[in-house]
């Protein structure tokens, strides 16, 4: 290696190189950039193993934002300084339309992918530390999630009724499933006689790719459901209408096993889902609230029912318990006034100690 500099500058380098040779890390080229290397991160390791809708996210964060700020520093001496400089000026100014700031917490998708390329740099040992864990970044903006009222849900569900989408609607607010749980659900995965759905796959729509159908990511997303016998019934009415249109229209059928279909059995697009709920939820005459705000609504409910957390934790398929309490956190204070008023009732009676 070359050093423009003086004496120092080659001794203070030598020194690093040697620490890198015998911890075993790879002496980078000093040409080889933070985008080069991301760029083969994104090919060698996020393409083969992640989601598509993942891939699709960490690809736009690399190109749109941190290749184009990041991307020509070279990646032995990207230091932590550098990130939080670009989370800096991100949070003053990092719209690609250049009107105005991102908010925290896209900048902290940024930081998290960029973590997560560098944290794979260590394993390689293509670097000794991995520079993002020395910054700072911004803090999630934790937003209160609308969930409907027991009257709310019961306008909604009415007005899902007088649709085709009502038994996908019904089925949402009674088992807090994801959308693309939901409409990956095969009959296959289902069980009516004991009332058990499992959740097996999901779908997602992908601009390039269509639909593609993969299991859930993780092993708590593999989960069984117990369902209610209102849920069963409007299952089996399900079923019998679609073997109706699958009689009616023959060979022409497109036989997915889906549960949640179009009326020719295939995917349905989340674009028209999201049309039929829009006017669903203005026939219902309540606040707006997005279609996941289904899975909230069920969480809520349930909890407002004094549903252990644990048991609500592992229906929504949450990594751990500690995720559903900090979501729900602002349900928890009601149900414990309500839990210390039933201890009142239960002890009234009893003498003074």
């Amino acid at each position: 290696r070359t050093v423009k500099g003086t004496k120092r500058d080659a001794e203070a380098l030598l020194v690093q190189l040697l620490s890198q040779r015998d911890s075993g890390v790879d002496v980078l080229p000093g040409k080889l950039t933070l985008g080069d290397y991301l760029e083969r991160w994104l090919a060698d390791y996020v393409e083969p193993n992640l989601a598509p809708k993942t891939v699709r996210s960490y690809t736009d964060i690399v190109r749109r934002h941190l290749t184009p700020a990041l991307g020509s520093i070279p990646l032995s001496k990207l230091r932590p300084q550098h990130l939080q400089t670009y989370y800096a000026r991100a949070l003053r100014q990092g719209r690609l339309d250049g009107k105005g700031a991102l908010s925290p917490n896209s900048v902290l998708h940024h930081h998290r992918a960029l973590r997560a390329a560098l944290r794979q740099a260590v394993k390689l040992q293509v670097i000794v530390q991995n520079p993002c864990d020395a910054v700072q970044p911004p803090r999630l903006e934790r937003v209160e999630m609308k969930a409907l009222s027991p009257q709310e849900a019961r306008q909604l569900l009415t007005a899902a009724d007088n649709t085709s989408y009502g038994p996908l609607i019904r089925t949402a607010l009674m088992t807090g499933l994801r959308q693309g749980e939901l409409l990956g659900l095969r009959w296959s995965d289902l069980d009516l006689d004991a009332g058990v759905l499992r959740v097996q796959q999901t779908v997602q729509w992908l601009p390039r790719q269509g639909f593609v159908f993969r299991p859930p990511k993780t092993a708590k997303g593999r989960r069984s459901l117990p369902l209610s016998p209102e849920t069963v019934q409007t299952l089996r009415q399900a079923r019998l209408g679609q073997v109706q249109e699958r009689l009616q229209l023959g060979p022409s059928y497109q036989d997915f096993d889906l549960v949640f279909a179009t009326a020719t059995g295939a995917p349905i697009d989340p674009s028209n889902l999201r049309k039929a709920w829009l006017s669903i939820v203005e026939t219902a005459d309540i606040e707006y609230l997005s279609f996941h705000g289904l899975r909230h609504s069920h969480a809520s409910l349930l909890m407002q029912q004094g549903v252990n957390p644990k048991v609500v934790s592992e229906r929504l398929g949450h990594s751990g318990i500690g995720i559903t309490l900090e979501t729900y956190s602002h349900i928890l204070p009601g149900i414990q006034e309500e839990a210390v008023a039933r201890l009142d009732d239960l002890l009234k009676g009893a003498g003074s100690v």
